[in-house]
């Protein structure tokens, strides 16, 4: 395995250092039981916000680099709630790496209900009208969000260019017995980030994924927090 690049690494220790990752067993939306659980929403002190921008700015960076068909961004879109900090701060970080790349981009958010008076709407910030728009959440479970920004994004008549998530957990959706009965079928199934790639033809990334933690925890983690996500990540490893 490749060495991991030190913002990987940086972020990932100060999502553990501050309990934002951590280790238990832990209900997911889809009702699979998870040895883990990542909490954006902890992100709330200047030197985790530093550490999670900073972490977002450089990926951003090296998934453009590395996806030259890939416009340059005229936005940072940041679903509400959790995406609208992360995009904020993101902006900044990316200004402050390179000025002059960065000086023109624009950051915005949805409101969850339209506001009808003043400058009304239901979007703050740049208009997405005619933009490039590079999403930016936390993470993504089923995907269900990931389509309503999509959607959203195309109703304010912007093109979205791509998704940057925080924690990719390279893991298959659920089958219909697990959702019904709560039992994995075995069968191999796409993520949630591969089907949106796949409906959409959009490219995705993210500033980490299982894979990193468990190499992370590798050097000074705990065996039995290893020994568990390694048998969650080879049960429900996606096929994407």
């Amino acid at each position: 395995m490749s060495e991991i690049p030190s913002y990987k690494t940086s972020f990932l220790q100060a999502c553990l250092s501050a309990n934002v990752l951590t280790f238990g067993t832990y209900t997911l939306k889809s009702g699979r039981k998870s040895p883990y659980f990542f909490n954006a929403g902890s992100f709330h002190t200047s030197t985790l916000l530093s550490a999670i921008s900073t972490a977002y700015a450089n990926t951003i960076i090296s998934f453009l680099a590395s996806n030259p068909s890939i416009p340059k961004p005229d936005v940072i879109f940041g679903p509400a709630y959790k995406g609208i900090p992360l995009a904020c701060t993101t902006l900044l970080e990316l200004h402050r790496l390179s000025p002059e790349t960065w000086s023109s981009v624009s950051y915005s958010f949805n409101r969850k209900e339209a506001k009808n008076h003043g400058e009304g709407g239901g979007i703050v910030g740049s208009s997405l009208n005619g933009k490039n728009v590079l999403v930016i959440d936390d993470v993504i479970t089923a995907g269900t969000a990931m389509r309503e920004t999509i959607d959203l994004v195309g109703k304010e008549g912007g093109n979205v260019v791509g998704f940057v998530v925080a924690v990719d957990r390279a893991e298959k959706m659920p089958g219909p017995r697990e959702k019904e009965e709560g039992v994995d079928d075995g069968e191999p199934r796409m993520s949630a980030m591969g089907q949106i790639r796949s409906e959409y033809g959009l490219q995705t990334t993210s500033i980490v994924t299982l894979d990193d933690l468990i190499a992370v925890l590798r050097e000074k983690g705990d065996e039995g927090d290893i020994e568990r996500l390694e048998e969650y990540r080879r049960k429900y490893r996606a096929s994407d």
